[in-house]
């Protein structure tokens, strides 16, 4: 009898297969030899990135300009992600109202809407009704961000230990109150590792949003790389990767200094906190007190205009853009239907290539599994520098990868690559590999190490060390985050298919090209269908490894 993770595993193997055929893989030339020139210029032009002076100021503004859409966004997605995680948890609708579900499931439907269409095309749909306003990147980041930020906050508090919350409230405490003072603080790390994960996230998204002409350091980015000047395309994405990677080693400092070492927790994800939390701690206090002036900054140098929300202009076009909407026309349902499953094999296919590359490289990049005193170190110093060049060149690769946006890789690979589903598909592969090996390389540091350094000690060679004492209690939870990351593949295909790379985001951009509102609903509809599957999908195997 086949157990449910061999019908699944089965089913995988299964559905890259039709995804390669659908990829055209088997049947059709997909190289553009006279591409590689290109890449060969592009490559070449690493080695002297411009750095005249008032190159480097523009630079400076476009980062900050990146960072500030960054901190504004994520400030409203937390606030709403709070709110909605709150109102859309299973405790609050059970223990604390009373056993109503039938607002619980509509809350979640609500909810679930603004998360399945990607920050760009809200970001498209601002520009029509606020213009070229610096308020259409934060609300462009702030809505989907903050549904998405809902439905996780709302797993971590459904997945909270509950004793002491029914402890208050078998004491008489008002449900609220006990709310407040026992699953809020038992949640708070994990809420706070995932919000420092979401701030991330926020400026990857805030430079592609650059690409519909936001600014900061995607649009900068877009117009080198159209321009073929190389050399500043170079400058900008070292200071992209300069932002995310202190962002990044400021984010794991505070989160081991909280006690929360993990930045994305799942439900298959049960880690014990290293430390308490200790508001004492001077960074964590310096971290407060900067948060606050970067706060405050942010808001300061974007300069946008909150006032458009209620203005009687901004109704009169909502209601325009609203009327022209509805109804949806579905004369192109056909081509939509045959585009969802571009769409769907292009995602199934980076999450392949993201899944199997983060793997590989997680474990070179964890700094407790080859480096000295890691589990498999054999104490022959020889190879000891090796092995250090061989981490740090993995961290790196790593932050590269994740670094730039899935869109400027889509422009690249479409260098070499006809257009079509592969190039998209690799670009989406490519980002999310350095996402997921930096989640991946977390749960290895994470690991409680005492039954591999038990078999180790048992006389065990390294390979078995890593069959039996590692691989096993690690790869649940690189199959969750495949999982969980396929859920954000699935919407960033529309990002590279605005480039060109084929599924509903190619088609979304030419009804948006021609202002045909109806085609875009009918196509955003099919988009919501298919995203909400795949979460279906990605939900029912994460239970399944529990």
């Amino acid at each position: 009898m086949v157990n449910w993770h061999t019908f699944w595993g089965l089913l995988f193997v299964a559905a890259v297969i039709w995804s390669l055929h659908t990829a055209g893989l088997f049947e059709r030339d997909l190289v553009n030899v006279g591409g590689w020139t290109l890449v060969w210029r592009f490559l070449l032009a690493a080695t002297r990135p411009e750095l005249s002076f008032e190159f480097l100021q523009l630079t400076l503004e476009a980062t900050l300009q990146t960072l500030a859409y960054a901190v504004c966004g994520t400030f409203f997605s937390v606030l709403l992600g709070l709110v909605g995680g709150i109102l859309s948890s299973e405790v609050w609708w059970s223990v604390l109202v009373g056993g109503f579900q039938s607002q619980w499931l509509l809350v979640r439907a609500i909810l679930a809407i603004p998360r399945a269409i990607h920050e760009l095309i809200w970001g498209l749909f601002f520009i029509n009704i606020f213009g070229l306003d610096p308020l259409v990147a934060v609300l462009a980041i702030a809505i989907p961000f903050g549904a998405i930020t809902a439905k996780v906050f709302s797993e971590i508090l459904d997945e909270t230990p509950r004793g002491s919350l029914s402890v208050l409230l078998n004491s008489g405490v008002p449900p609220l109150n006990a709310f407040a003072y026992s699953l809020i603080p038992q949640a708070f790390p994990n809420l706070l590792s995932y919000t420092f994960y979401r701030f991330e996230c926020s400026i990857r998204s805030a430079a592609v949003l650059g690409i519909i002409g936001a600014g900061g350091l995607g649009y900068q980015i877009l117009l080198s790389l159209q321009s073929l000047r190389y050399e500043q395309m170079w400058t900008f994405l070292i200071a992209l990767m300069l932002l995310s990677g202190s962002t990044d080693f400021w984010s794991a400092t505070l989160r081991r200094r909280l006690g929360a070492p993990s930045r994305l927790n799942l439900n298959t994800l049960n880690f014990s906190y290293q430390k308490p939390l200790n508001q004492s701690n001077r960074l964590v206090n310096l971290s407060s007190f900067g948060t606050i002036v970067l706060l405050i900054f942010s808001f300061w140098y974007v300069k946008a205009d909150f006032t458009k929300l209620w203005t009687p202009q901004t109704a009169q076009l909502l209601a325009r853009v609203i009327q022209d909407s509805f109804p949806p026309d579905i004369s192109q349902l056909s081509q939509v239907l045959t585009l969802s499953a571009q769409t769907l094999a292009m995602s199934i296919l980076a999450i392949t290539i993201a899944g199997l590359g983060g793997i590989l490289l997680s474990f070179s990049a964890a700094n407790n599994f080859l480096l000295s005193g890691g589990i498999l170190d054999t104490g022959d110093n020889s190879h000891r520098c090796w092995l250090t060049a061989g981490s740090v060149f993995a961290r790196f690769l790593l932050l590269f990868t994740r670094a730039i946006p899935e869109s400027i890789w889509a422009l690249i690979f479409l260098f070499v690559f006809f257009p079509g589903i592969l190039p998209g598909a690799i670009a989406l592969g490519i980002h999310n590999l350095g996402i997921l090996g930096r989640l991946m390389a977390e749960v290895i540091e994470n690991l409680d190490e005492r039954t591999a350094r038990s078999i180790k000690a048992l006389g065990a060679t390294g390979s078995q060390v890593f069959l039996y004492g590692i691989l096993p209690r690690t790869l649940p939870r690189f199959v969750a985050y495949m999982l969980y990351r396929w859920e954000v593949c699935i919407r960033a295909t529309v990002i590279v298919g605005f480039v060109g790379a084929g599924g509903l985001g190619r088609l979304l951009t030419e009804q948006l090209s021609n202002f045909d509102y109806k085609g875009i609903i009918a196509t955003l509809i099919c988009f919501t269908c298919l995203t909400f599957v795949v979460d279906l999908i990605s939900a029912t195997v994460r239970r399944t490894l529990r």
